[in-house]
This record gives structure tokens, C-alpha cells and sequence, in this order.
């Protein structure tokens, strides 16, 4: 083992809130690492997109001087993002159009970017925290009393990363942003059922709908079997067939970057985390689902927990409010615009059956689905699948594109680093 270890959280946000957990958490991350058996030298990159919520950069360089003191704080701009763009053009022969279909804002050109930048900087494993998410476990007691439990989630990480090419974590808390919704003559069992079928990848399906409803909250509480102190690291099998990592809490390892895949989504789609796992199948990666939890306060409505005031109840936000409905338009976008992709993948063999079945079912059942919102019209995602159906085999090119130019690349990145490279 080394006797330094550089360590890198790679944070892709377009809310303010990424300030409040690292200014909140950065000394319990660097005390952390106190307990490993080498030193650890941490790296934050924190790229974010002011379009997201119509942000300026102040907004973002909130971090106080005193996590400063212990930790790097490297700044991703869009001014850097041009300059990679540059450098990858120049030193590797790139056209602009590949720069930008590798780099950039946007789920995936952000995490290729945030990998691009740690390989730079020499880090040797880099980890994604999302914005929303807090590392601490909330566990249902058998007297529906709950209890809280900060979780040593970089010290997980790190400690299982060296023998394995990719680290997942758990989570709990908000899990999804389906609502509840009731059955009644205008929407029917059947007519829900049309509707999620038609949706239906691996974040999304009738099975995983039915276990949902048995628990109207949507509130995951993690298992205190997972995170008490003789639990392992699992191996996952069967990766990018029917298991997927998420794109929070999940750590690669740099130092074998031939196991590492790029990220990619096809345009405004979501997806990224799902195409990575495609691509680790490749590779036939090591991956390890690590004991430690991340709590998803996707409403960002529990942000005290973070000051360590848990609440002594956890109740989803009121279903169907106008919130609410446009999150779950937003997510059903997302999910019919990458699903023509991943069945391409999946199963190219019954993809047009797929996909004529799912745009069946969508013509059944949205324009029931649409009496129960207010806010949203779901017809528009008839014409969404359409679109990304027409363009599958494009996309598809993308995806290989994009992972032969980060195998051409790769392991010539770390050779760019130079001392005047400084990051604002």
C-alpha cells in the first residue's frame, strides 16, 4: 500500500445546497479518513450548472475558509470545461464535436468530466455525492420510533475500492418521485398498470409499483443489519443485467482505469448511471456493495438534519402537489427518452416488440392519467418515445463513441498534469 492516497468526492450540482453538506460535513469526511491506515489527501470537485435552478456562481462558492483548511476544493467552470475541451482537441486529436459529446454539463458529460479532472490531478479513486443526499441512516425501531446514525461512508468506501474496480453504497430516506395514486372509475388498476408498463426499465416497473404501494409514504428506512459493525461488503453480480449502480455513492478506482467505462445519456435524457453499468458488464469489473448509507432528501424538505436535528417522523411531501407532479412528469421524461437505448442494448432482439407495446400502452392510459394532474400533460410522452425511437441506432453510436474515446485517452490523462494547471 501507498503511503499517501489521494481521494477524490466529485459533487455535480445546480443547487446551492452542495455548500451546506460540505460545509457541514467536511470535518466529520477528514476525520474519517483519520482512522484509515494511511494518509488520505481529499480532493472536492464541485461542478454545477447554473441553469438548473436559475443559480448565479456566487451561489457556489459558499464553502467556509475553515473546510479550506483541510480539504481541496477544485472548482469546475464552465471556463475549464472549454479549456479541457481545448486540450482534448489539440493533445488528442478530437474533433470539437467529440470534446463535447464526452465533456461538458449534463448528467453524464459532467461525471466524464469530474473523472476526467481526477485522473488530471492523479487522484486514485474518486467518489459522487449527490447534493441531495446526507450520509446518515434512518432506522424504523420496532416502536415506529426512529433512530439516526451517521455513517462513515468515506471510510467504507475506501477501505473496500482498494481490492475491488467500483464501490456502491445504500440509501434510504425518499427512495423515488412516483406519487399514490388511487384507483377510481377514471383511472382504473388496468389503466395504471398500461402506464407503468410502458415506463417500465430497471428503476421502474408494475412489480416494484405494487411493493411501493404497500407503503404510501415512499420513505426507505436502512436496514440496521447492513450498517451494524460485523456486516461485509457484498459482492454484485450480474451487472448491467439485472442489477445497476446509482450514480450517488459510487466509487471508482483510478488506479485500474482499464475497468472504468465512460458515462453517457442520450440528449436530455437520463440514463447515465444505467449506461455506465452497460458498460462495466464489459469490462467484467469487480463490484462491491459497501455498508454505508446515504439518507435522499430529494425535496431537500430535511435539510436540519444536517445540523444533526432529525425529526422524529418521516412523511413524504403532500402527494400531488404541484411539486410533486412536475418531478414525476419530469422523471417519466427522463425515463421514456433513455428507454428506447437501454432495450436496444438490453434486449435488441424483442426491441420492436418492446417498444410498440410500450407506446400501446402509453395511448391507453395518459390521457386517463392526465385527469389525476393538474399541472402536467403526459401526451407528450407518445411523441417522446417516438423521437428517441427514431434515433435509437444514433444514440447507440454515441454510447460506443463515447467509451472508444475514453479508452483511446485514458491512461495518458494523468501525463497532462502540470503545477500551473490551478483550477478557480
Amino acid at each position: 500500500m501507498n503511503n499517501e492516497i489521494n481521494f477524490g468526492i466529485g459533487f455535480i450540482s445546480g443547487r446551492p445546497n452542495v455548500c451546506k453538506i460540505i460545509n457541514n460535513y467536511g470535518q466529520f469526511m477528514v476525520d474519517q479518513l483519520k482512522e484509515f491506515d494511511a494518509k488520505v489527501n481529499l480532493t472536492i470537485y464541485i461542478l454545477f450548472d447554473l441553469s438548473y435552478q436559475h443559480t448565479i456562481r456566487t451561489d457556489f462558492y459558499g464553502i467556509l475558509p475553515k473546510v479550506y483548511k483541510n480539504i481541496r476544493i477544485k472548482y469546475i467552470t464552465p471556463e475549464n470545461i472549454l479549456e479541457y475541451q481545448k486540450v482534448l482537441m489539440s493533445r488528442y486529436k478530437m474533433t470539437k464535436e467529440e470534446t463535447k459529446l464526452f465533456l461538458g454539463n449534463g448528467y453524464a458529460k459532467a461525471r466524464n468530466t469530474i473523472l476526467y479532472c481526477a485522473m488530471q490531478h492523479k487522484m486514485d479513486y474518486i467518489l459522487f455525492w449527490d447534493d441531495d443526499e446526507y450520509p446518515v441512516a434512518s432506522v424504523l425501531n420496532e416502536d415506529n420510533t426512529l433512530s439516526w446514525i451517521k455513517q462513515k461512508n468515506l471510510l467504507q468506501h475506501i477501505k473496500n475500492i482498494q481490492n475491488s474496480n467500483v464501490t456502491q453504497g445504500y440509501r434510504c430516506g425518499m427512495m423515488n418521485p412516483v406519487p399514490y395514486i388511487k384507483y377510481t372509475k377514471d383511472i382504473t388498476k388496468q389503466d395504471y398498470k398500461n402506464f407503468i408498463n410502458a415506463l417500465e426499465n430497471e428503476v421502474i416497473s408494475w412489480k416494484k409499483i405494487q411493493e411501493m404501494r404497500k407503503n404510501p409514504s415512499g420513505i426507505s428506512y436502512a436496514d440496521p443489519l447492513i450498517i451494524s459493525e460485523n456486516s461485509k461488503a457484498k459482492v454484485i453480480k450480474k451487472i448491467g443485467e439485472e442489477n445497476f449502480v446509482l450514480g450517488s455513492g459510487l466509487c471508482l478506482n483510478l488506479k485500474n482505469i482499464n475497468k472504468i467505462p465512460a458515462f453517457y445519456n442520450p440528449p436530455n435524457a437520463r440514463g447515465e448511471d444505467t449506461f455506465f453499468s452497460c458498460a462495466l458488464k464489459e469490462k467484467e469489473a469487480t463490484v462491491l456493495k459497501v455498508p454505508t448509507y446515504h439518507f435522499h432528501d430529494s425535496f431537500l424538505q430535511y435539510s436540519k438534519i444536517m445540523r444533526e436535528r432529525y425529526p422524529e417522523q418521516l412523511t413524504s411531501k403532500q402527494l400531488l402537489d404541484a411539486e410533486i407532479e412536475q418531478r414525476f412528469l419530469k422523471a417519466t421524461i427522463g425515463w421514456i427518452r433513455y428507454k428506447p437505448l437501454f432495450y436496444y442494448i438490453k434486449d435488441r432482439e424483442n426491441y420492436r416488440k418492446i417498444i410498440d407495446e410500450a407506446k400501446e400502452n402509453l395511448e391507453k392510459s395518459v390521457y386517463k392519467i392526465n385527469t389525476k394532474f393538474k399541472t402536467c400533460d403526459f401526451s407528450c410522452l407518445i411523441d417522446e418515445l417516438e423521437k428517441y425511437d427514431n434515433d435509437v441506432e444514433i444514440h447507440y453510436q454515441e454510447y460506443l463513441k463515447v467509451n472508444k474515446l475514453w479508452d483511446k485517452f485514458k491512461n495518458k490523462v494523468g501525463e497532462e498534469y502540470e503545477n500551473k494547471i490551478e483550477e478557480k
